[in-house]
């Protein structure tokens, strides 16, 4: 059944993205057919993950927001201090993902799962935590998205990233293939995320690590976590 679910995530992955319609629904076309299948196939592949929403500063009490939080799995990451916050609200712009979000987490009444563009949504006051989990290469306009993130925080809140990225001290062939191997998906590798994030940020921790990709014997692709808080 794994094989089987595994081909299904990787005909996908083969037909890509496509380039007609919104957003949204580029989104819609690519990740409906695997939605069942998105967590367990990609738990190899998306690294640092937990340890960034370990390393997250969050107190009990407080509101925390996750943008393009697709199947809410990164959720269960915190887990029992989950239910220790105000509330949490996890924001995707792809109904099948965030539907599956919305089941996985039905039974809790401080989370809420919300269908809207991450460039745009807002809590209605000012909260403690926002972070991205392998969700800015998917998002076209991820320096908007950055600053709506900001803007949502309250003065000196925490904002938290994971994911793949490009940089100069890579090799040739990293900078040239994981780019363009990753955009036919719909992520896009920058070397322009981290500098963005350093200038916007009080810097708490930057890390840097290589995940293993999945059918590609002896094959890594770099990815980062920063954190950070909120300047006055």
């Amino acid at each position: 059944m794994s094989l089987l679910a595994d081909a299904r995530v990787l005909m996908a992955l083969a037909r890509g993205t496509g380039r007609t319609g919104s957003h949204a629904d580029r989104l819609e076309r690519f990740y409906g057919p695997q939605a069942a299948d998105y967590d367990r196939f990609r738990e190899r592949l998306l690294q640092g993950r937990h340890e960034l929403i370990d390393r997250l500063p969050v107190a009990e009490g407080a509101r925390v927001v996750e943008l393009g939080a697709g199947t809410g799995r990164n959720l269960e990451f915190f887990g029992e201090r989950l239910a220790r916050f105000g509330h949490v609200y996890a924001i995707d712009l792809c109904g099948p993902l965030i539907r599956l979000a919305s089941d996985r987490m039905g039974g809790r009444a401080n989370v809420t799962c919300v269908l809207a563009d991450a460039t745009r949504w807002q809590p209605a006051a000012p909260v403690d935590a926002v972070y991205f989990a392998y969700a800015l290469t998917m998002i076209p306009n991820w320096r908007v998205a950055v600053d709506n993130a900001l803007r949502m925080l309250r003065p000196g809140g925490v904002l938290g990233v994971v994911d793949f990225f490009v940089a100069r001290h890579h090799s040739l062939l990293t900078r040239v293939v994981w780019p363009r191997w990753f955009a036919h998906d719909g992520v896009h590798l920058s070397a322009e995320q981290v500098p963005y994030l350093r200038a916007r940020l009080d810097v708490i921790s930057q890390l840097e690590g290589r995940a293993v990709m999945p059918y590609l014997a002896g094959a890594s692709v770099p990815y980062y976590t920063v954190i950070g808080r909120k300047r006055p």
